[in-house]
C-alpha cells in the first residue's frame, strides 16, 4: 500500500509540475508574476503538485517510523 501511494504521489507531482511549467508561457504573454500565481492557484492540474508532495511526505514519514522500530533490538525472553 505504501509503495502504491508513493508512486501515486510521484505521478501527481510530475503531472502538476509539468502543467506549472507549461503555464509559464503566460509570463511571456504579458501576465505579471502575481497574476500568474493567481491563475495557477485556481487550476486543478497545478494542485496535483501540492497533493503529490503531501502524499510523498506522508508515505516517507510513515516508512521512516517503521524502519526505526525495526532497528531497535528487543528481547524475546
Amino acid at each position: 500500500m505504501n509503495l502504491f501511494l508513493l508512486l501515486l504521489g510521484i505521478l501527481l507531482t510530475s503531472i502538476g509540475l509539468m502543467f506549472i511549467l507549461l503555464y509559464t508561457n503566460l509570463l511571456t504573454m504579458g501576465y505579471s508574476f502575481f497574476k500568474f500565481v493567481y491563475f495557477i492557484s485556481r487550476r486543478l492540474e497545478c494542485w496535483y503538485f501540492v497533493i503529490g508532495i503531501i502524499l510523498i511526505i506522508l508515505v516517507l514519514e510513515r516508512w521512516h517510523k517503521h524502519v526505526l522500530l525495526l532497528r531497535h533490538p528487543f528481547k524475546l525472553f
